[in-house]
This record gives C-alpha cells, sequence and structure tokens, in this order.
C-alpha cells in the first residue's frame, strides 16, 4: 500500500527506528512490553475524554496509516489471550475485509443462512452485502477502542463462525475449504476467550 501524501497525525508512537529495533531484538521480555505498552496505549487514547471522531477514526485505521508489517512486529507474535494478540486480531480482520469485501460478504450470507446465535452477535445488516460487512469491521474496531472491548471481541468472534460455515461453499481451487473453515474456526475461539479474559478484568 502506497503511503499519502499527507499522513495524519499518529495516534501512538511506531516509528520505523522504533520497530526495527524491536524486530531485531533478542531480548523477549522487551518485545512483550513493547507490545503491551504500545496495545495499552491505544486503549487509552481511544478513551480519553479528548478524543474526538477523527482522533477514533485515525485509531480504527491504524494499519492503513502505519502499514501491516509494522504494526505486525509489535503485536503479531502475540498469544490470542494478551491485550495485543486480541487487538493485532481484530485489526487483522478488519483488513482482510477491507481488501475482500465481496468475497466475504458472500461467506457471511451463505453462512447466515442457518441463523442462530452468531449472525445476530455479529450485528451485520441484512442483507450483508460488502458495505455492511466493512461497516461491521469499523463498528468493532470502535467499540474496542472507545469502551467495550469484550463485546466487540465477540462481535468479531461471531462474524468468523459465521463466515466460517459460508466459506465451506466457495469453489476456490487455491484453498481447501475444510482446512480454511478450520482457520476461522480456530480464530473464532481465540476471540471468544479474549472476550471471556476481557470481561473478567484479566486480558493483560
Amino acid at each position: 500500500m502506497s503511503e499519502p501524501a499527507h499522513r495524519p497525525r499518529r495516534p501512538v508512537p511506531l516509528a520505523p527506528h522504533v520497530v526495527a529495533r524491536l524486530a531485531g531484538a533478542q531480548d523477549e521480555s522487551a518485545r512483550w512490553e513493547a507490545a503491551h505498552r504500545t496495545a495499552r496505549a491505544v486503549l487509552a487514547r481511544g478513551r480519553q475524554h479528548s478524543a474526538d471522531e477523527d482522533e477514533i477514526a485515525r485509531l480504527v485505521r491504524l494499519v492503513e496509516t502505519e502499514g501491516l508489517d509494522d504494526v505486525a512486529a509489535l503485536w503479531a507474535g502475540c498469544e490470542a489471550e494478551t491485550l495485543p494478540g486480541a487487538l493485532w486480531r481484530l485489526y487483522l480482520l478488519r483488513e482482510w475485509i477491507r481488501r475482500e469485501p465481496r468475497r466475504l460478504a458472500g461467506w457471511f450470507a451463505i453462512g447466515s443462512v442457518r441463523g442462530g446465535a452468531d449472525e445476530a452477535v455479529a450485528g451485520v445488516a441484512d442483507p450483508p452485502g460488502p458495505q455492511e460487512v466493512a461497516d461491521v469491521a469499523d463498528a468493532v474496531l470502535t467499540g474496542a477502542v472507545t469502551a467495550d472491548l469484550d463485546v466487540a471481541l465477540d462481535r468479531a468472534a461471531a462474524f468468523c463462525a459465521v463466515v466460517a460455515t459460508g466459506s465451506l461453499a466457495d469453489p476456490d481451487p487455491g484453498a481447501d475449504p475444510a482446512e480454511r473453515s478450520g482457520q476461522l474456526r480456530r480464530t473464532s475461539g481465540e476471540l471468544s476467550r479474549a472476550a471471556r479474559r476481557a470481561r473478567a478484568g484479566e486480558l493483560g
């Protein structure tokens, strides 16, 4: 992705030299601390009283403004049931939806035929078109960074569960539908467990 001509003010400090130093660091405790510190900074910025709509939008678009690789260098190696690991999965899900909205909308539409709690919890408007799944991705991250992290994680988990069912019907010859569906269900389970830890105040 190309860099915009005028980048907005960064919501959290992710300078390239800092990311490079962390990526090459041998001290795993330093990596862990940096990951958790930046994750807490994102939530703190979103929840402060002075945060306005533009500030929240910048936090939601963190991967777009900072770059997927830079954010991954900080958070991707963290376990799902930690704050940076859970946030990473939410941002990665939004990025996937942003890049393939039609495919994911189609999978969601197929998966939602079964109905049930997952479809309701995900909260995608009916009918679930590309814009509707993009909107729910933004809404999930907005909720995560401003107030209800556990609710956002539950919604993301439900979305992944519905999409996992729908993806089985995709005849894409370049992927094994059963394996892909299994991966989505594992992600759904990770997000659900992270949501429970967040509600218990244990998502460290």
